[in-house]
């Protein structure tokens, strides 16, 4: 049956940045679809950790400060996930973090900051992650890219810089590792209601202009990411590498 490659039994996830909006999402959709979760993240977050638990799965937690983070730290995280669940069949990279300023007032610690979370160590984590897929012939990485991908933004040149990035990256590890049966994709939210966009949604005039871009007429929901989500952790994306998928509501095609 056809659903039934979608499932992810006996599978194990590890998700970055999972405390909540798209990456506790993210991680809630895989837990539903089968997997067991690890989660990577600065503290504890007891409420993911009981929502998958409830769904009756494993959850492991690897804390990490993603922007501290050495190459060796992020490569050990891996082999906790792989120790404490006995595999890794899915990472997903969506930790994130942005900073706002002027390109000509961009401070080089909020350039150094963005690019460290948000580029460094999702090659790292795909690294290290990767070196087990290639070994068990399977596996899938899942970037979260964005809008800024695709366009430039307002006030977020490191995030703009990073998320193009991120697309670039995807597509490099999918060139080198899809004959080893491990697919790198990603997923580009549009404008979602997170906290990283509560700036704008504050700004009646900004809120205003995007959400009359935006053909679906509404911002995006964490909910709006978990079928892409499964869908590219599953063996139904088995012949799908270096997408960037798109779920914006329609924005880039407006």
């Amino acid at each position: 049956m056809i659903l039934d490659s979608f499932r992810l039994d006996g599978k194990v996830a590890l998700v970055t940045g999972a405390h909540r909006g798209l990456g506790q999402g993210a991680a809630l959709a895989l837990a539903e679809a089968g997997a067991d979760v690890a989660l990577l993240e600065r503290s504890r977050s007891e409420e993911t950790i009981a929502a998958i638990e409830a769904l009756g799965r494993r959850v492991h937690v690897v804390t990490q400060d993603l922007l501290t983070a050495t190459p060796e730290d992020l490569a050990a995280a891996v082999a906790s996930v792989v120790e404490h669940l006995g595999r890794l069949d899915v990472l997903v990279n969506n930790a994130g973090t942005i900073r706002r300023a002027p390109v000509l007032e961009h401070s080089a610690r909020d350039w150094d900051e963005v690019l460290a979370v948000n580029l460094d160590a999702v090659f790292h984590l795909s690294q290290a992650a990767g070196r087990v897929f290639v070994a068990q012939g399977s596996g899938k990485i899942i970037n979260v890219a964005s809008m800024l991908s695709f366009q430039g933004g307002i006030l977020v040149p490191g995030y703009a810089a990073s998320k193009h990035a991120v697309a670039g990256l995807t597509k490099a590890f999918a060139n080198e590792l899809a004959a080893h049966g491990v697919n790198t994709n990603a997923i580009a939210p549009g404008y979602m209601a997170t906290d990283n966009t509560a700036p704008i949604r504050a700004d009646a005039a900004r809120e205003r202009s995007i959400v009359e871009r935006i053909p679906a007429a509404r911002w995006g929901r964490p909910s709006d990411l978990q079928g892409a989500v499964v869908f590219l952790a599953s063996l139904a994306s088995d012949y799908v590498n270096g997408a960037i998928i798109p779920v914006d509501g329609g924005w880039l095609v407006r």
